[in-house]
């Protein structure tokens, strides 16, 4: 038996942010020396950061990136340590990883096989490095070896998959499995969407059980670059065994995970294995110490029946946190109706503080977030600095609704502002109506009377975000985006848009759950009782009115089917109107049907520029609308108006 200790570290990076970048890294080097860890891998394109988007194409940040790199190497005596860096070879850029031995550096691994769907791009920026191909990099007069190749230190043989490369069919394991290596190290920068972590096991584990190796995987952690959110996720295998894992959504700046590992287990099965001319051989010594016992820290909630619950809380409240902090922003400020949305974002907020303060302590939370706070607060006290609150009434808000808003921000321990804006709304109908020499009415202005008071909020709020420095909060959800269900310059004001990537369907749901459950080891929010109890409206119409948002639109539950089908899944409105019939026969008739189809259709099409418009929002799964990053669609097009005379032509046959 030779045991060796192997470890795993999640980073919080963020683009060009070098000196951070760089302590982060030389931190959990020198972490996993304190417990004579012999080998670390650390994530995918670490030092630049992997979100840098064009700024990859600029030769500035691919030569601090090497500057950084020649900071970092002396960091690694007595260690072997995998660092991510985008490099510059024959005037093409490639996504490598430097394996550094013992204060120098032995070669660079080079990306074969790049992601181009959805939320990663990178053939935009980097090459692909063609298979079983090597070659030498000078860099500052020294020769290193640069891509197809893996390396024998100290007769442990060390391999790479690097991200995507774990995801593909052909994934560079099968050859490295031929080749003898004893160990495959994944540095990753693979975002969070909901489940995904089981399936980033499933391959950890099949790797390490198909290869006969020991695997070891590290992603990025939290919010990085303002859209994605990296779960922090670090896991090690051995032969078809998970022996090592960490806590993920860490509001650490870095996490270390290790294992002990027996590389003559593994190895028993390679003895006809054969060694190729890609192999680089480095001399290193060991420390082989007996083992001690591996550890598995899943949190409580990973296997509870609200994972998805429990995930959407996780992420989105480190997702606000990193963006806080990243942003030098000096709080939080919410437009708060009473109703679901921003009543949704004002709970994420109180959660970021109690996770945040659970994990961290409150002085090391505060210096997080630039603020010097006692050890003696509470998060009740960290709220009243955070997070304000401000509810902005009308002639048609109702009692219900300031209610619940007030007793929520309370409850929460957010400070709490009113405002009437009913005098400034009736000053813009009436100085138009003069204009045009028109008295504006409800039977003719219906949509224009309801925007100029979803807008006439906005100015409010931001003068009051802009007092303190702090960041407006949007609270538009998905649905509404995909059909245009938003004022624009009113309820999508906002620096930020937290709940834009999820569903209203879900968000009534996780409100509920958050009223009745709460996250484990977390206290629930009785309070919002007041907010689901409520139909939801927009309430821009008179009360007599009876404004309601799904008459608005049409049944959220209803909605989500028809987004998924016709975005995600990307089905024609035909085919849209026949899974309704399937799963809403019994409660809709046919031509109710058909309108509802007709009336999504319609509406995407026509409110695509809105979309280009809103906020950044967090992505969260594959129904994303986001146009800059996942869900591309015209501005200008058709409006499907052949499709859908197709589908009433074959639905009224």
């Amino acid at each position: 038996m030779k045991y060796i200790k192997v470890g795993a570290a999640s980073l919080n990076q963020t683009p060009l942010d070098w000196n951070n970048n760089k302590n982060n890294i030389i931190d959990a080097i020198n972490a996993a020396r304190n417990e004579q860890i012999n080998i670390l891998c650390l994530p995918e394109l670490c030092i630049s950061g992997y979100g840098c988007e064009d700024a990859f194409l600029a030769l500035g940040t691919l030569n601090q990136s090497l500057q950084i790199l020649t900071t970092i190497v002396p960091h690694t005596k007595d260690i072997i340590v995998a660092v991510g860096l985008p490099l510059l070879y024959k005037k093409q850029i490639y996504n490598t990883v430097a394996l550094l031995i013992d204060g120098n550096i032995v070669g660079f691994v080079a990306k074969k096989f790049l992601p181009n769907e959805g939320i990663h791009y990178e053939p935009r920026w980097f090459h692909s490095w063609p298979t079983d191909i090597q070659a030498d990099i000078e860099i500052d007069k020294q020769q290193y070896p640069i891509g197809d190749i893996y390396f024998d230190c100290g007769g442990v043989k060390i391999g790479f998959e690097i991200c995507e490369e774990a995801w593909v069919a052909n994934r560079p394991g099968i050859k490295l499995a031929t080749q003898g290596v004893d160990i495959i190290l994944n540095p990753s920068a693979s975002h969070f969407a909901f489940g995904k972590h089981k399936i980033r096991t499933r391959f950890v584990l099949e790797g390490s059980r198909a290869f006969n190796v020991s695997y070891i995987y590290a992603n990025l952690l939290g919010n990085e670059a303002g859209r994605a959110i990296y779960d922090g996720d670090a896991i090690i295998a051995s032969g078809g065994e998970i022996v090592a894992s960490n806590k993920r959504f860490s509001f650490k700046s870095y996490q270390l995970v290790a294992a002990w590992i027996d590389i003559d287990l593994t190895g028993i099965s390679k003895i006809n294995s054969w060694e190729t001319d890609n192999c680089i051989k480095i001399p290193f010594n060991f420390y082989i110490n007996p083992p001690q016992q591996n550890s598995l820290s899943y949190e409580p909630w990973e296997n509870s029946s609200s994972l998805k619950e429990e995930e959407f809380t996780h992420a989105v409240t480190l997702g606000l946190f990193d963006y806080l902090r990243k942003t030098n922003s000096r709080g939080f400020v919410i437009s708060l109706s009473g109703g679901a949305d921003s009543s949704a974002i004002a709970c994420l907020v109180r959660l970021m503080v109690e996770l945040g303060v659970s994990e961290l302590g409150v002085k090391a939370f505060g210096a997080k977030i630039g603020f010097a706070i006692p050890a003696q607060k509470t998060v009740t006290n960290i709220l009243q600095l955070l997070l304000t609150c401000v509810y902005q009434a009308t002639e048609n808000s109702s009692k219900t609704t300031k209610r619940a808003a007030n007793t929520l921000a309370n409850n929460l321990g957010a400070k709490y502002l009113e405002l009437n804006i009913d005098s400034l709304v009736k000053d813009y109908v009436s100085l138009v109506s003069n204009a045009v020499k028109h008295k504006l009415n409800w039977q003719e202005h219906d949509i224009a009377l309801q925007n100029i008071q979803a807008r006439v909020r906005s100015p409010s709020v931001w003068l009051i975000a802009n007092l303190s420095n702090a960041l407006l909060l949007a609270t538009s959800n998905r649905s509404e985006i995909s059909q245009g269900y938003a004022t624009m310059d009113g309820d999508t004001s906002g620096g930020l848009s937290p709940i834009a990537g999820i569903d209203k369907d879900f968000l009534r749901h996780w409100l509920r759950w958050l009223e009745q459950e709460g996250p484990v080891q977390l206290t629930n929010i009785p309070a919002l009782s007041l907010v689901n109890q409520q139909i939801p409206t927009a309430e821009l119409r008179p009360t007599s009115m009876q404004q309601n948002d799904e008459d608005d639109l049409m049944p959220y539950n209803l909605l989500n089917v028809i987004e998924k089908s016709a975005i995600r899944d990307r089905q024609t409105p035909y085919e849209v109107f026949c899974l309704l019939q399937m799963k809403f026969a019994k409660q809709y008739d046919k031509q109710q049907l058909l309108t509802w189809t007709e009336k999504f259709f319609t509406l995407w099409s026509r409110n695509q520029w809105k979309r280009e418009r809103f906020a950044p929002s967090f992505h969260l799964d594959d129904t994303n609308l986001d146009p800059k990053t996942w869900c591309r669609f015209p501005i200008l097009s058709g409006n499907y108006t052949e499709e859908l005379a197709e589908m009433r032509k074959k639905a009224l046959e």
